[in-house]
C-alpha cells in the first residue's frame, strides 16, 4: 500500500492482546461499561468522559473524522471487549506527520500487554504504512502518570506549550509535547517489543 493511499482510509489494527477498530456509537455501551463508576473522569487534568457522557463523545470524535482531523478507534481486549478509546489527530499527509492520543483505558488493562501492543500497532502504522517522519504525543503539565508513560516509550520531550487548550473543567492547560521522530522509531519498536516479551513471561513491567 502507498503512503498516499494509506491516509485514505482508517485501518483495523489487531494483535495477540488488542484490537483497534473505528469508533462508532455502537460502541457507546461498551465504553460506558469500561467507564463504569466515572473513576477516570475525576482525575480534572484529563479529558476522559464521565459514562453519560459517552454519546456526546463520541459523536465529537467523529465529527473530527468526517473532517478530516482524526481517526479514532476503540480499544478491545483480546475476548472483543470494549476497554477504552485512542485516536490519530492532527493528520498532515503532507509532511507526513500525525499525533497520537484522546487515550483512556479501562484501570483492570493499565500498564499491561495490552496498552503496549496498543502503542506498538500504532506507532508502526504510522511509521511503517503512512510514512510518517515524526510522531506526536502530548498530555497535561499535571499528569505525571502519562508523561512517564509517553517517556518510558522512548518519545522525546520537546517542550511545554503554555495555557495551550483547556482541561475538561475549563482551567488553562500547559501541554507537555513529546515527539518521536522515523530515525528513532526501529530503537522504540524493539523497546515495546522487549517489554511485550516481558508481558508475555510474566516479567515486572518498568
Amino acid at each position: 500500500m502507498g503512503a498516499n493511499q494509506a491516509w485514505s482510509a482508517q485501518p483495523r489494527l489487531s494483535g495477540e492482546h488488542v484490537a483497534l477498530e473505528p469508533l462508532s456509537l455502537a460502541h457507546a455501551d461498551g465504553l460506558r461499561a469500561a467507564l463504569a463508576g466515572g473513576e477516570l473522569a475525576r482525575l480534572w487534568y484529563t479529558n476522559v468522559p464521565a459514562p453519560e457522557g459517552v454519546d456526546a463523545y463520541i459523536e465529537a470524535a467523529l465529527a473530527m473524522r468526517d473532517r478530516g482531523q482524526a481517526w479514532p478507534f476503540v480499544v478491545l481486549d483480546g475476548q472483543g471487549g470494549v476497554v477504552g478509546s485512542t485516536r490519530y489527530y492532527d493528520m498532515d499527509a503532507q509532511v507526513p506527520r500525525l499525533q497520537i492520543g484522546y487515550t483512556f483505558y479501562a484501570p483492570r488493562v493499565q500498564r499491561t500487554g495490552l496498552n503496549t501492543q496498543a502503542k506498538w500497532l500504532l506507532l508502526r502504522h504510522a511509521f511503517e504504512t503512512m510514512g510518517c517522519i515524526a510522531v506526536g504525543l502530548e498530555t497535561s503539565w499535571f499528569n505525571l502518570a502519562s508523561r512517564t508513560a509517553i517517556a518510558r516509550l522512548g518519545a522525546k520531550q520537546d517542550g511545554v506549550l503554555r495555557n495551550h487548550r483547556r482541561h475538561a473543567d475549563g482551567s488553562p492547560r500547559d501541554t507537555v509535547a513529546f515527539s518521536i521522530i522515523d530515525t528513532e522509531w526501529q530503537a522504540v519498536k524493539r523497546n515495546l517489543e522487549y517489554k511485550l516479551a516481558r508481558h508475555a513471561t510474566g516479567a515486572q513491567h518498568d
